[in-house]
């Protein structure tokens, strides 16, 4: 089990809790912000601005929800004025960690998330330390039982997708951003629904943990970093064995 689809199962399951209050509301908001200070208030015209709207209405948050965030975005409201970090450094068993953020207090995050990595045996590390293990890439993860592989091959490829493997009971389907809403659309299209859909960042290696209780801690990290109001997103290149997920209750 690659350590990526792992994690983006637990992040699936995680999103359903912090949907229902409104959590994640917040994060997606934050999202449509920027990608609206960036480059500008019409969807058709930001693609940005288009996968951080399709990703709000996934979860069901209020049209006028996204609306305020996407005046807010282009300057129609006021509101304080987010800032995207970067940070990288490393878990428990040497894993890499990237952590994406969105923030109006540059020094107080930094802390908070100094102090989260150093709970779990962590350590922050200085820009440009992991983030050449990782690229960006279209994630889907598609229940098994929904559709043969063949066709899912089939039809994913030819909407431009890079690859389609059998993760337990899920297919993990992968592409290049620049194809995400081509992929997105295929799918849906076959009348299939992703349990999650996303741009994110993915390991190029991975890195095998062993020991339980090393486990333990690099997935408290991740859940803690996770659960923080300004972190967007958390990748990291760990890979856990069955066996060793069994080990600690996870599965």
């Amino acid at each position: 089990m690659s350590g990526h689809s792992h994690w983006a199962g637990i992040k699936h399951k995680k999103a359903l809790v912090d949907a229902k209050r409104g959590k994640l509301w917040s994060k997606l908001a934050k999202a449509i912000i920027v990608a609206a200070k960036h480059g500008g208030g019409d969807p058709d015209q930001n693609l940005r601005l288009r996968y951080a709207i399709d990703d709000a209405k996934a979860v069901s948050m209020p049209k006028e929800n996204i609306q305020r965030a996407i005046k807010r975005g282009t300057g129609e409201s006021g509101g304080a004025i987010l800032e995207e970090i970067l940070y990288e450094g490393y878990g428990a068993g040497g894993v890499a960690i990237l952590c994406e953020i969105l923030t109006d207090n540059r020094n107080r995050v930094a802390g908070e998330i100094r102090k989260i990595f150093e709970l779990a045996d962590g350590k922050l590390g200085g820009s440009g330390c992991v983030a050449w293990m990782f690229e960006s890439k279209g994630l889907f993860l598609i229940p098994a039982a929904a559709i043969e592989e063949d066709k899912l091959m089939e039809l994913a490829l030819e909407a431009g997708a890079d690859d389609v493997q059998r993760v337990d009971d899920k297919y993990e389907v992968t592409c290049d951003p620049t194809v995400f809403r081509e992929v997105s659309t295929a799918i849906s299209n076959a009348g299939l629904t992703p349990e999650a859909g996303e741009i994110t960042r993915i390991a190029k290696n991975t890195v095998d943990i062993d020991d339980p209780d090393t486990a333990q801690k690099v997935l408290r990290l991740m859940e803690r970093l996770d659960d923080h109001d300004d972190v967007q997103n958390v990748s990291s290149n760990f890979n856990i064995p069955d066996e060793v997920m069994k080990a600690i209750g996870e599965q």
